[in-house]
């Protein structure tokens, strides 16, 4: 059995397809076109160096406008969508709020969330809060003195 470089190639397209698929980066498929297209070269009989620029070039082209597309498309999503849209909202604690205890929660609006304390402070049942930030599935919340009306 002779051996062939395409081969090779296509094994190291398939290897960085498959790699693709079990990580959660943008990265190896453009190394997996760039192994295909340099093994195609191999299958016309073009020389080692000549599949081997090609690989790089198709690749490191690839990546860049690759990269441009990714960047676009998974851009932050604006202010006041999704769970964003608790920040700067006032509630009210439901649940003793002790970041030592991992416990506490808060309802703000019609929901109610898990929530620790941005200053570490324990924050008793009936404490007016303002969500400073959404961390996780948890609001982080401060203190606020309720004005009277």
């Amino acid at each position: 059995m002779k051996f062939e470089i395409w081969w090779i190639w296509m094994a190291l397209a398939a290897a960085f397809l498959i790699g693709e698929i079990l990580t959660a980066g943008f990265f190896l498929i453009f190394l997996s076109v760039g192994a295909a297209a340099a093994g195609i070269l191999a299958l016309l009989d073009v020389g080692y160096a000549g599949q081997f620029i090609v690989f790089i070039v198709v690749s490191g082209i690839l990546f860049v406008f690759g990269r441009r597309f990714a960047d676009r498309v998974t851009e932050k999503q604006p202010p006041g969508i999704g769970a964003d849209r608790f920040v700067d909202q006032d509630g009210i604690v439901l649940e003793k709020i002790d970041n030592a205890g991992n416990t506490g929660s808060v309802r703000v609006g019609q929901d109610e969330w898990r929530a620790i304390s941005e200053t570490g402070d324990v924050l008793a049942e009936g404490t007016h809060i303002r969500v400073t930030q959404i961390d996780g599935t948890r609001a982080v919340v401060k203190t606020i003195e309720k004005e009277e009306s």
